[in-house]
C-alpha cells in the first residue's frame, strides 16, 4: 500500500477550495448562499478522535508485542491493514471536505459584518482545523502500522518473481 502523500491531499484541498469559492460566488450572485452546518466540524474532530485513539491502541499493543510481554495482545494485520484503508480513506475525504469548507469560508469573509454569515465563517473555519486534524491522525496511524522492513522495500526495485 502506498503512504499518504502530502502534496496529493494539500492538492486536492486546494483544488476544492478554490471550486468551493468560485461556487459560492455564483450561488451567492443567484440567491441565498447555502450554510456550513455546525456537524461539520464535530463529525471530522470525532472522526480524528477515532483515527487517533485507533493509532495509539495499535502504537500500545505493538509495543507490547515487540517486547514479548506475557500479557500482551497481539495484532491482526487485516484489522490494522483496514485501520490504515480507514485513515487513508478519512485524510482524502477531510481534504476534500476542508478544501469545500476553506473555500467558502474565504468568500464568507467578505461580509463578516452579518452576524449569520459570520458564524458561518466560524464553523468553516472549524471545519478546516478538525479535516487537518484527521489528516494528521490518519499520518499518525499510517507510521505507527508501518512495518519496520517496509523502508527496505521501498528504494528496492520490482519484486522477484517465483
Amino acid at each position: 500500500m502506498k503512504e499518504l502523500r502530502i502534496r496529493l491531499l494539500a492538492g486536492v484541498f486546494v483544488v476544492a477550495g478554490v471550486l468551493s469559492w468560485a461556487g459560492a460566488r455564483l450561488w451567492n450572485s443567484i440567491g441565498t448562499l447555502p450554510s456550513v452546518p455546525l456537524a461539520a466540524p464535530i463529525v471530522l474532530a470525532l472522526i480524528a478522535v477515532v483515527l487517533l485513539a485507533t493509532a495509539l491502541s495499535l502504537r500500545a499493543r505493538l509495543k507490547a508485542q515487540r517486547e514479548r510481554r506475557p500479557d500482551a495482545k497481539g495484532v491482526d494485520p487485516m484489522m490494522a491493514a483496514r485501520a490504515v484503508v480507514f485513515g487513508h480513506a478519512s485524510a482524502l475525504v477531510a481534504a476534500l471536505v476542508a478544501g469545500m469548507y476553506g473555500g467558502t469560508g474565504v468568500f464568507l469573509l467578505e461580509s463578516l459584518d452579518i452576524p449569520a454569515r459570520r458564524d458561518q465563517a466560524i464553523y468553516a473555519g472549524f471545519s478546516v482545523l478538525a479535516g487537518i486534524g484527521v489528516i494528521a491522525a490518519a499520518i499518525f496511524l499510517e507510521r505507527v502500522c508501518k512495518l519496520p522492513d517496509d523502508e527496505d522495500h521501498e528504494n528496492a526495485g520490482p519484486a522477484p518473481t517465483v
